[in-house]
């Protein structure tokens, strides 16, 4: 995997295929690994690029960890510095907050966004802030991740089990511990809230979002499709990952999707790289 040294952070990522750049971009403490059982299909027809964030998979930690809102730049600098457009980006979580980070502040450079139970647009109480402030701290996180992260997944398939395995790898380590806890702590602050800056997102948009995710509800799912103009809302009956939980399903929601961003591709500059 090439190595990319941008403001922030250093992160290596991986392409193939060819035809329209497609970004998949995935959640914490997880890694690009998590679209290895469908990125065949979302390859036939583009260019596939995956990343893994700092301090996750491949790619190096950070000096000091990144918050979400970093992360968000950091996209934004990726797209940038790989010169892409007619992009289309899929995001999961954290990996959804930098996708529309990315169609807010590139729009030029985008042709669509899929978002699979995303971040950046939950409406916070004393209790969440509370529960990301408890996971915000490395020894908790360490101690509660393996359990944490068999509950959001509701693993049921193999590639669901190779998840939690590499979430609870990951926050085994004090380095992926300090990453992991770093990004609880920034999901409450202000600017990973983008409820505010949806309306500037005007690509299409697919909301896929796993229903039985019991850290993220449907009803949060029904918040971002309103906030987005023209989104369109699929619940899948998986836990946070449709695309490991279900990918039958869920390609058959995003391929034609991505199809018809491919049209519009056509139609505008070609596909950059």
């Amino acid at each position: 995997m090439p190595m990319l040294t941008l403001s922030h952070a250093a992160v290596r990522y991986a392409e193939v295929g060819a035809g329209p750049p497609l970004l998949a971009l995935h959640a914490n403490l997880h890694g690009s690994a998590d679209y290895a059982h469908v990125a065949a299909e979302l390859a036939r027809e583009h260019r596939l690029i995956t990343l893994d964030w700092p301090g996750h998979g491949g790619s190096p930690a950070s000096e000091k960890p990144l918050t979400a809102a970093q992360l968000g730049d950091l996209a934004v600098e990726f797209v940038d510095r790989l010169g892409l457009t007619n992009l289309v980006v899929i995001g999961n979580s954290v990996g959804g907050y930098a996708a529309c980070r990315i169609a807010i502040e590139r729009p030029e450079r985008v042709a669509g966004v899929v978002l699979v139970n995303t971040g950046g647009f939950t409406p916070h109480t004393p209790v969440s802030r509370a529960f990301c402030a408890l996971l915000g701290r490395p020894g908790v996180l360490r101690a509660v991740a393996p359990y944490f992260a068999r509950a959001y997944m509701r693993p049921r398939t193999a590639a669901d089990r190779e998840v939690v395995a590499r979430v609870r790898a990951a926050s085994r380590t004090s380095a992926g511990a300090r990453t992991g806890a770093a990004l609880w702590r920034s999901f409450t602050e202000p600017a990973h809230d983008l409820r505010d800056r949806a309306g500037a997102i005007t690509v299409p948009a697919l909301i896929t979002w796993g229903a039985k995710d019991p850290t993220a509800p449907l009803a949060w799912g029904r918040l971002v499709a309103a906030a987005i103009p023209g989104a369109r809302l699929v619940a899948l009956p998986t836990g946070h990952v449709a695309f490991t939980s279900d990918p039958d399903a869920w390609l058959r929601e995003v391929l034609p999707f991505l199809a018809q961003a491919s049209v519009g591709c056509a139609d505008g500059p070609a596909a950059g790289g």
